[in-house]
Order: structure tokens, then sequence, then C-alpha cells
């Protein structure tokens, strides 16, 4: 078996290797993606928030998990919390992807996948028997800049369900 790692990979795995474990406790790493629209969001705008990251704008999965948070949206916002979701997709996509599910919450464009590699949600993935690199469905929890909970399994269908329960 072989793995077909590009310089691009590379890079990322080493920038994994030396940065600090992304754990509870520690402080989220920062970072400035635009939206949909092109507007800027920094993690320091968000007192509360739940960031998730997702391989791909409109697939099943990923269709489902955006629809589990849609749904649970209110709950979660009503607790001061803000959903903010990020892929790999461009602006045009992430437009299509919140038009087409009716999202209410914020997905930001991380086309060169450096704050999915912060956050260790960029690494190794296995899909039908093939090994390569891609984005890993991961969502955290962050109050006042710290990690308060990771969610490393995440159930698509019943996301929000997972986090209301640990809110």
């Amino acid at each position: 078996m072989s793995i077909k790692i590009t310089t691009f990979d590379l890079v990322f795995l080493i920038d994994i290797f030396y940065m600090e474990d992304i754990k509870v406790g520690v402080k989220a790493p920062l970072f400035k993606l635009m939206d949909a629209q092109g507007v800027e969001h920094s993690i320091e705008d968000y007192k509360k928030v739940i960031l998730y990251f997702y391989p791909k704008d409109s697939t099943p999965g990923c269709t489902a998990e955006a629809c589990s948070l849609r749904d649970g949206y209110s709950d979660i916002k009503h607790l001061g919390f803000e959903i903010i979701g990020i892929s790999g997709d461009n602006a045009a996509s992430h437009s299509r992807f919140i038009e087409k599910q009716n999202l209410p919450f914020i997905l930001l464009s991380d086309e060169d996948k450096s704050v999915c590699a912060a956050y260790g949600a960029y690494g190794e993935k296995k899909f039908m028997g093939k090994t390569y690199m891609g984005i890993i469905r991961k969502t955290f929890v962050i109050e006042d800049g710290i990690i308060t909970h990771i969610f490393d399994k995440v159930n698509t269908k019943t996301h929000n369900e997972q986090i209301l329960e640990i809110l």
C-alpha cells in the first residue's frame, strides 16, 4: 500500500508535528478567514463558539451534519454560542450550500487548509480502501478563547444533540 503525499501535505504534517497539542484547556489557535460574502472572521470575534470542521459542501455526511446543526441552531444560540463551519471549499461553494440547505450560521473558507491543520483537523484519512490526506471531521467548543470540549467522533445526523448534551 502506498500513500500519495504532496509537498503541500508534507508542510502541514511538519507544522502539526511541531505545534502544541490541541486539547481541552488550551487556547484555541487564532485565525482569520473569509465567509461566503467576503467578510473576514476571527476566532477572537466570538466569546462562545461551536467551531466545526467538515470535508466538503453538499456531500451526504456534511449535509446531514450541517442540517443537524441548523435544526439545533436556536437552542445552541439561546445558550450564547455561535456556530461556525470551516472547510476547504471556496466562497461560491459555501454560498450555494448555505442557500440550498437554509443554513443560519457562518461557513468559512480555508482553501489552503492551514486553519484545519492548526486545529488537528487535517491529516491522513481512509475511504474505500484508499489512504489520502484530507479534512477530518471535528468539532470544538470554545469559550473565552479556550477549548472546553472536542468532538472527535461526530454523529452527522445528531450532532446538534451531541453538542447540546455537553452544553
